[in-house]
């Protein structure tokens, strides 16, 4: 194992794996702490929840790990939590002399963490938002769009008022009265690194996966969540699968169509990871989520360090 500061690399670095579902993600940063020495940050919205391990393909060696099994699948996580907590994290590692390497499919937490968003809200009142979704349902999106434009002209502006979860969200904040949540990263070198395979490859991955999912007990992990007292309207069950699994232990899904939904659906949200990748400021390169992958990005870190 390689301590950060060794092999002439200063320390600490904060590095980001990023990419999409069932790229590699977890290896390949695994493998470049083992190199720096550095400690894991989970990034992964669902990773967050407790007992939620076998649908989110949760990493083995959790003790590596820090911001995993925060959470009860019923209580809200969002992009501000994540990030006070992550700054409050890397402000002990680096103080511990050590690296911090920030990995998860939440492309949204990692860009807010390493550009330090200052409009991040907390999360609203469960009540707050069951009342504007309850109104959305009720009244249709035009009207609290309308409401919307009329409490804050300029806050309308700034949101995409075709979309009824911004537009919701918008209300709930006005409503909430709540200040932007207030978080600083510790000043260090920041250099973020994508997985990279083939559209074919991923969807192969992620069919592969998703029937390692299913053997592994992921039906008997949601069938223990809903003995629990967890459950679909949860938020930890906005997880791909997780409704699912819940539809085929109610009977209304059977085995092979829950199986062919999650793929149908996790194939899509790579998609969406795809895209937002290419919009990601900084984002180095991208490697491949294999153990030549592993060489180039530690090169890549080696570089990225002396020349910085």
């Amino acid at each position: 194992m390689i301590v950060g500061g060794e092999r002439g690399l200063p320390s600490p670095l904060l590095l980001a794996v990023m990419g999409t579902t069932a790229s590699g993600k977890t290896a390949l940063a695994e493998g470049l702490a083992d190199r720096l020495g550095a400690v894991l940050i989970n990034a992964d919205a669902f990773q967050a929840y407790r007992g939620m391990d076998v649908g989110t393909a949760k990493p083995e060696a959790r003790d590596r790990y820090r911001l995993l099994d925060v959470k009860e699948p019923n209580e809200a996580y969002g992009a501000g939590e994540f990030c006070l907590r992550a700054a409050a994290e890397l402000a002990t590692i680096f103080a511990a002399g050590r690296s911090a390497i920030v990995v998860g499919g939440t492309g949204q937490y990692v860009r807010a963490l390493f550009e330090e968003y200052r409009d991040l809200m907390p999360e609203p009142d469960p009540a707050l938002r069951a009342h504007f979704a309850a109104r959305l349902e009720s009244e249709g999106l035009e009207a609290l769009v309308r409401e919307l434009t009329a409490k804050d002209p300029t806050l309308a502006a700034r949101t995409a008022l075709q979309n009824p979860i911004r537009v919701t969200r918008a209300l709930e904040r006005i409503e909430g009265g709540e200040s932007p949540l207030s978080f600083r990263v510790p000043y260090t070198q920041r250099l973020k690194i994508a997985t990279s395979l083939t559209k074919e490859e991923i969807e192969a991955r992620i069919a592969q996966r998703t029937r390692q999912m299913m053997h592994n007990g992921w039906v008997e992990e949601v069938r223990r969540l809903r003995a629990d007292g967890f459950g679909p309207g949860d938020p930890g069950f906005r997880a791909i699968g997780y409704r699912e699994m819940a539809a085929f232990l109610d009977g209304d899904l059977a085995t092979e169509e829950a199986e062919r939904a999650i793929v149908r659906e996790t194939t899509a949200y790579a998609k969406r990871q795809r895209t937002w990748l290419r919009s990601e400021p900084g984002l180095h390169t991208h490697v491949a989520g294999d153990p030549s992958g592993l060489e180039k990005a530690w090169e890549i870190v080696r570089e990225f360090s002396l020349e910085s």
